[in-house]
Parts: C-alpha cells; sequence; structure tokens
C-alpha cells in the first residue's frame, strides 16, 4: 500500500517513503516536508506516538492519518495529538488525492500568510536587534505571546528601551496582523480628552464637540492592537472605561447611551512601577491584573552591552541610505567608545547619537569626535575607569557620583539576574537601601 501511493503521488509530488515511524522522524529532522501520511497501525512506534513527535519537532508540518477501520477514538486520540485529516481504509484514489490537495493548499496559505507578516514587520517595524541572552528571550517571550489575538500585553522597561518596538513586533506576528496598529501615548494627552480620545464622543457630548460626534482609538483598532504607551498615566474614569472593554468588549462613548463592541487586543506599556501608584491609589489594581496577563521586561541597553554594536550598525546602514552618504563603518575608537559609555537613554539614545554623527561625520568612517559623547555623562567602561576630566571648567562631581552608583547598581542587577536582594549583597548594602538608591537614581 505504501508503494502504491507513493507511485499515485510522485507525478506532481516529491515523495519519500518509510517503513515506520522512527525512520520517518528521521527524515523529518533531516529534511522537514510539507505533509505527512502516517499510518496508525505500524512496527515499533505507533502512528499516535509518531504524530506528537513529529508536530513537536516540527509543528508547522500537516499529518493526515491512515487508519484500517473507523475507530472514532482513535481517530479523536490522533486529531488530539495535532492530526489535519484522516482518511479510512481501504484507500481510494480520489479520496486520497482531495485530502492530500486540501491539505497542500492549507499549507500554501499559512506559508502566505508568514511571507506576508514577514513583509509588515520588514516594511512597519525596525529591526529589534539583539546578540544578548536578555533580547533573545524577550523575543522568544513575545513569539508565544503574539500567538493569541487578543490576550493583554503590559511591556516594562526604561525610557527609550523600545517597548513600542516590542509592541509592533507582537502585533505584526499576530493572527490579527493585517488589522491596524493604533498607537497612544497616554502621557501626551490632556487627562480631560484621553477618555474621549479612547473611546470617542457624541455629538453634543461636551462643549465642542462635533456635530457628528467621533470614533475612539478603540473603534478605531478594531480587529487589530491597540498599544497605549505610558498607561499608568490614565486617568481614573478611563481607566474604569478600559477595564470594562478589556472584561467584555463593550464601551460606551463620551454622551452616549447605547454600549458599543470592539474586538481588538490591547498592548500597554509604562516605565513607571505601576504597583507603586497601585499602592498610592493612582491606578486599580484589578485594571492592572487585567493588563499585564502577559507581563513581558525590557532590559536597559546598558543590562546588555553585546547588543550595542550591533543596533549602533544598523543604524548606521539607515542613515547611511536615509542621507545619501557613504559610511562605511565605525572606527575601533568610535566602537570601543560606544561600548564604554553609560546610555542613560537607552536604544533612542544611541539611535540619535547615530544619526547626528552620519549626518555631519566627513569621512568614510564614524570617528570619535563624530559621536560627539560629551563629559557631562560618565562613559562606562569595565572596571569604572574611565571618568569626566576634571579641567579648568570643572566637574559636576554629584553628577559623577550619580552615575557611578548607577553603573554599579545596573551591574549588580546584570550579574544578579534581576534578583534585588542578591544585587544588593554584590554592593555590600541592605536591601532596602538598595530599593531606595535604585527608584532615587532612576533608569
Amino acid at each position: 500500500m505504501r508503494e502504491g501511493i507513493r507511485i499515485a503521488l510522485e507525478p506532481r509530488y516529491r515523495v519519500r517513503a518509510f517503513g515506520d515511524a522512527e525512520s520517518a522522524v528521521e527524515g523529518v529532522k533531516e529534511d522537514p516536508p510539507d505533509l505527512v501520511l502516517m499510518d496508525i497501525g505500524l512496527p515499533g512506534m505507533s502512528g499516535i506516538e509518531g504524530i506528537r513527535v513529529i508536530k513537536a519537532l516540527r509543528p508547522e508540518v500537516l499529518v493526515i492519518v491512515i487508519t484500517a477501520y473507523e475507530d472514532v477514538q482513535t481517530v479523536v486520540e490522533a486529531m488530539k495529538g495535532g492530526a489535519f485529516d484522516y482518511i479510512v481504509k481501504p484507500l481510494y484514489a480520489e479520496t486520497l488525492e482531495t485530502s492530500v490537495a486540501n491539505a497542500l493548499e492549507t499549507v500554501r496559505l499559512q506559508k502566505e500568510v508568514r511571507e506576508l507578516q514577514e513583509r509588515c514587520l520588514r516594511d512597519n517595524v525596525p529591526l529589534f536587534i539583539g546578540e544578548s541572552h536578555a533580547i533573545r528571550d524577550v523575543m522568544e517571550f513575545v513569539e508565544s505571546a503574539a500567538k493569541s489575538p487578543d490576550t493583554p500585553v503590559l511591556i516594562v522597561g526604561p525610557t527609550g528601551s523600545g517597548k513600542e518596538l516590542v509592541a509592533a513586533a507582537i502585533h505584526y506576528r499576530s493572527p490579527n496582523f493585517r488589522g491596524p496598529l493604533v498607537s497612544v501615548n497616554c502621557a501626551a494627552i490632556p487627562r480631560e480628552l484621553i477618555e474621549s480620545e479612547l473611546f470617542g464622543y457624541e455629538k453634543g457630548a461636551f462643549t465642542g464637540a462635533g456635530l457628528g460626534g467621533k470614533k475612539g482609538l478603540v473603534e478605531e483598532a478594531s480587529g487589530g492592537t491597540l498599544f497605549l504607551d505610558e498607561v499608568g498615566d490614565l486617568c481614573p474614569k478611563a481607566q474604569a472605561k478600559l477595564l470594562r472593554f478589556l472584561e467584555d468588549g463593550e464601551f460606551y462613548r463620551v454622551g452616549g447611551t447605547r454600549p458599543l463592541r470592539a474586538s481588538a487586543r490591547v498592548v500597554s506599556a509604562s516605565n513607571q512601577e505601576i504597583e507603586e501608584l497601585m499602592e498610592k491609589g493612582a491606578f486599580r489594581a484589578d485594571l492592572y491584573y487585567r493588563l499585564a496577563v502577559v507581563h513581558v521586561a525590557v532590559p536597559a541597553l546598558r543590562e546588555r552591552r553585546d547588543d550595542i554594536l550591533p543596533i549602533a550598525r544598523h543604524f548606521l546602514v539607515e542613515f547611511s541610505k536615509k542621507f545619501g552618504r557613504a559610511v562605511a563603518r565605525f572606527s575601533q575608537g568610535a566602537e570601543e567608545t560606544l561600548l564604554s559609555y553609560a546610555w542613560e537613554g537607552n536604544v533612542r539614545e544611541l539611535r540619535n547619537v547615530v544619526e547626528r554623527a552620519v549626518l555631519t561625520g566627513r569621512g568614510p568612517l564614524i570617528e570619535v569626535a563624530d559621536l560627539r559623547l560629551g563629559p557631562g555623562r560618565m562613559p562606562v567602561h569595565g572596571s569604572g575607569d574611565m571618568l569626566p576630566p576634571l579641567t579648568v571648567g570643572g566637574v559636576d562631581l554629584a553628577s559623577v557620583q550619580e552615575s557611578v552608583e548607577r553603573h554599579y547598581i545596573g551591574e549588580a542587577l546584570r550579574l544578579a539576574d534581576g534578583n534585588e536582594t542578591r544585587a544588593a549583597q554584590l554592593l555590600h548594602i541592605n536591601y532596602h537601601t538598595f530599593r531606595y538608591r535604585r527608584k532615587k537614581l532612576g533608569p
């Protein structure tokens, strides 16, 4: 039967045939196929177990089960294991061809969707570059979180660390990537206007309201993703309405009496400690737990120093093209300076520095002088031996002390894998002093 199927399919497809599940698993490892036809009754490993192993190795591979009789329990077990379809013996050419064609059409559509997603990422999302374990962990987490079309995600991290890029990556890797990505900076909108901006308003709802009313950003994001940056700045009334929307998908426009519905994933971000806002009563605990169903922490650039040069080189290519400059690379001294700098403004500051250097630099290399990283900010060099020089103009000792302290707090957290108790021990201070100094100094 195996040889008969192979002969029937070979005129149109590339076919490999195996006599048992074990050798088929090895074949999948060596050269993953688009589709597997798997018999249930096999010598050694059963077909059901073979399906589980293959799907664990290659989740994207589709499997059609072939069974000797229509045993409902066996079919159910196979489908639970990840089978796409099943065929009952005796096999008929027409049934086999239809099932194979349907499965491969599904494969084609899945590949088309993946290619479209990748194109959207290239066109809409600046490359989120990283070689460090920290950022790889973030991106693996993003891949997992993005699979759901509506699970809320909270992104936390210091200003300029790339939270908006993570939000965009979640959107363009999600099932609703074809929908809109609507971003709003909650801190940039006056508190008295944020509710109407998010949920819209009906005509006459307040002085100056348009005659036809207005859609809110929640409605604009329907079918896609609503990104709420600096969500900790939402006023209490907007928090209550957002919670209701997250709970049941319903909301009211300002001045409206008719409930409206929209389906959009809410991704939020904050550089504030929302737990502290909750303690002060400035942020609803129930909203926080609803927003943070999935929690992603983006590390500061100083905590992933292996990423500095790859990111800088990416920006170098980007701005060289933008400004029509033939800038080839950074000089060795410039790269050492980039690696040693504190980067308190994170990726955003690095981007600005490279943009300015490409725009104002004169040669094919970016030199140290082109970076214009002044002495007012302390570069960090492994042992902390690079300090701003003391000149006749003087030096701000308090700023230097703060920079040194901020550096060692960051390094202690890095070595302690984010464990504050262990980080405090590395600095020979107690936990409460560590927490106080970290909060005072900021990111």
